[in-house]
């Protein structure tokens, strides 16, 4: 008895040795600012990438040949500087960690493509794949293009084309100020909105190009008489996190009652800061937003949104970034083609790939690895009004449709000369 006891036991330890070293999670690295000005920025992307996380380990994880495993987040603070990034970095190699993700600033996402490319050319053992979600500098996918970075967002071009596009069908617009943050982003963001209403519209005249300090303005007063004092009738602006938030509630304190064409003008505050005086003026681009369609056909983009909401239902968490969600999806099916966490063949699963889910489609394209989907141009409405289903935040304020573009309109030309590894 003693033995079969005893032989019992160890065939009991033995299988959940097994268990154990199946279930042995597969960690991705996410280096951004959890601290500073802009942390709230990215406490959005944990919510994001954290709820895409779960769904994946509700269904059971990733499937390998040796069997299931869950995914797990691990978080890095670089507090959006290059060096505290760099430090991250290793942070993050020293572990093994695999995935590496980033997007809150183009001038840390090229710093660390750098650190990414030197890394795996001297640790083919220890490669990183490097997953960006929202460093949209074009750059990183055209003359910088890595075959180690993958973008799951709009580059700033595409994301421009898609606000001009909305420009050029207004008649009523004449006077534009390009205002941004004074890096390399901002800097994009103005030389793309000035070539692209030069070839859409070059009866508009540009009658203020302003940069400011990232994260270091407390008041927007001063810059919004300047705009006022130009005449403009519309604003560009790539500002994100509390730089837009502070911008906007300067806008609306001081009475300026003009058109706001932003990349990011839909959350993270923007809409309950502004008010009704962005009501039919404030405009965002993005590959989604909770009133896409009209309810009764995009059933599934509501379950979506409801899910996430569900999950955080404090109004200043009701941020979502669909193309997060598709990053750790497509990286999940990656690996599992790959049968492997290895960057090399995760790498060469992700090209080319497609993903559709019910109420979107996207393609990563091989050449240069910028993803190819559809982009929506919504407009500020108050919801009290009708056409709408959701707000924003708790706000009163949601957005609606006034331009989409398919996918096959979002893909603009790109001259990346991608540089293969050999295995």
């Amino acid at each position: 008895m003693k033995i079969q006891v005893k032989n019992i036991l160890a065939t009991v330890l033995l299988c959940a040795c097994v268990v154990a070293q199946a279930a042995e999670p597969i960690r991705i690295g996410m280096i951004d600012g959890m601290s500073g000005a802009f942390a709230n920025a990215g406490e959005a992307v944990v919510r994001n990438l954290q709820l895409a996380i779960d769904k994946v380990n509700a269904r059971g994880g990733v499937k390998l040949p040796d069997g299931a495993h869950p995914l797990a987040l691990e978080i890095f603070d670089n507090k959006l500087g290059v060096e505290e990034s760099l430090l991250e970095f290793k942070r993050l190699t020293d572990q093994r960690i695999p995935f590496m993700v980033q997007g809150n600033s183009s001038a840390v996402a090229a710093v660390l493509l750098d650190a990414v490319n030197k890394h795996n050319q001297r640790l083919p053992d220890n490669r990183v794949l490097f997953l960006n979600y929202s460093a949209v500098d074009p750059a990183l996918t055209n003359e910088k293009c890595s075959y180690w970075h993958f973008r799951f967002d709009a580059n700033a071009d595409m994301r421009m084309n898609a606000l001009t596009e909305v420009i050029k069908r207004d008649t009523r617009a004449k006077r534009i100020y390009l205002i941004g943050q004074d890096y390399s982003f901002g800097r994009l963001v103005a030389q793309a909105a000035r070539v692209q209403l030069a070839a859409k519209r070059p009866d508009i005249q540009i009658v203020g190009d302003e940069l400011h300090p990232i994260g270091k303005i407390k008041d927007f007063a001063p810059y919004i008489a300047k705009i006022k004092a130009s005449g403009a009738d519309a604003v560009i602006t790539g500002n994100w996190g509390n730089d837009l938030t502070l911008l906007v509630k300067a806008a609306k304190e001081f009475g300026l009652h003009t058109k706001f064409y932003t990349f990011y003008g839909n959350g993270l505050g923007a809409p309950a800061a502004i008010g009704d005086a962005g009501v039919d003026r404030v405009r965002a681009v993005a590959e989604w937003h909770p009133n896409v369609g009209d309810g009764a056909r995009d059933g599934a983009s509501d379950r979506f949104y409801h899910a996430f909401r569900q999950r955080y239902p404090q109004p200043k968490d009701d941020y979502v970034h669909l193309r997060m969600h598709i990053m750790i999806e497509m990286l999940v099916t990656a690996i599992e083609k790959a049968k492997s966490t290895e960057a090399l063949a995760v790498a060469q699963a992700l090209e080319g790939a497609h993903y559709q889910n019910a109420f979107h489609d996207a393609t990563m394209r091989a050449a240069d690895h910028q993803l190819i989907q559809p982009l929506y141009v919504s407009v500020m409405r108050k919801k009290s009004e009708g056409g709408m289903r959701f707000d924003n935040e708790g706000s009163g304020y949601g957005f609606k449709t006034e331009l989409y573009l398919p996918a096959a309109s979002t893909s603009l030309p790109t001259s990346c000369k991608m540089q293969r590894p050999l295995r």
